[in-house]
């Protein structure tokens, strides 16, 4: 191992933290903005509603490197170290990352659009934000939901190339987007839910951003997605039974 290699990992070392944490807190910035201007007096909820994809797609992949990117740190530190260090490689994986989790913003267009409870007032919305919390819940139990978290904790990842090459920007790129299935795996339901509540609610991008930080990195990961799981469960059986309490989640 060369003292160049070990020069290189060191400095990724630390300016990384500082780059994941920058791109979050743009992700905050854009997202508090994007938040307050649709509660704002000039846009109607017509306006909200007509969103453009290209519109939603942006704001969903701020929200997504605000709430993904501080628990990606490990990941990234590791696929830096693979790489000996190298800068382009490292903001590549992270490209491919947020690639993919953008990706994800087209379905998640084509569901805000017919359940966020700021659009609609009609009970069903509230009984469909019910059940899919009860989803959520019974999900965070399930065996796939425990490999997908054992993929992003694992000190060995999948994701890193077979042919010893984590520095290509190609290899990069998809290591990034492999990693970024994993976190999907682990993660669709509290999107799921995060629109059941409303995309854009703060609270919630908060609340589950904290949470995915607990899984993904804490010791007592598995404890908190058994909490989490508990919790999802009652709060779906409340709002089957009272589905006008999902306008007071939002």
């Amino acid at each position: 191992m060369g003292d160049s290699d070990a020069r290189g990992r060191s400095r990724t070392d630390l300016w990384l933290p500082a780059l994941l944490l920058s791109l979050a807190g743009v992700g905050w910035w854009w997202s508090v903005v994007s938040a307050r201007g649709m509660r704002g007096d000039d846009m109607s909820m017509a306006a909200m509603s007509s969103m453009s994809l290209a519109a939603f797609l942006i704001a969903w992949a701020a929200m997504m490197a605000a709430m993904m990117l501080p628990a990606l740190l490990p990941a990234v530190r590791r696929y830096g170290r693979a790489a000996a260090g190298n800068a382009a490689a490292v903001v590549i994986f992270v490209a491919g990352y947020l690639a993919l989790w953008s990706a994800a913003g087209i379905p998640a267009f084509l569901a805000d659009g017919r359940l966020n409870p700021m659009d609609h007032t009609c009970a069903w919305v509230g009984r469909v934000a019910g059940a899919v919390a009860v989803a959520a819940g019974l999900y965070q139990l399930t065996p796939l939901k425990a490999m997908c978290l054992r993929h992003c904790r694992s000190r060995m990842p999948c994701f890193l190339p077979h042919d010893n090459q984590p520095d290509r920007p190609a290899r990069a790129f998809l290591a990034g987007g492999r990693y970024g299935m994993s976190c999907i795996g682990s993660c669709w339901m509290l999107m799921a839910l995060l629109i059941a509540f409303g995309t854009m609610q703060l609270a919630w991008m908060l609340a589950f951003t904290v949470l995915i930080w607990l899984e993904k990195i804490a010791p007592f990961g598995d404890r908190v997605r058994g909490v989490a799981a508990a919790m999802f469960v009652l709060l779906g059986v409340v709002l089957l039974v009272h589905p006008a309490l999902v306008i007071h989640l939002v």
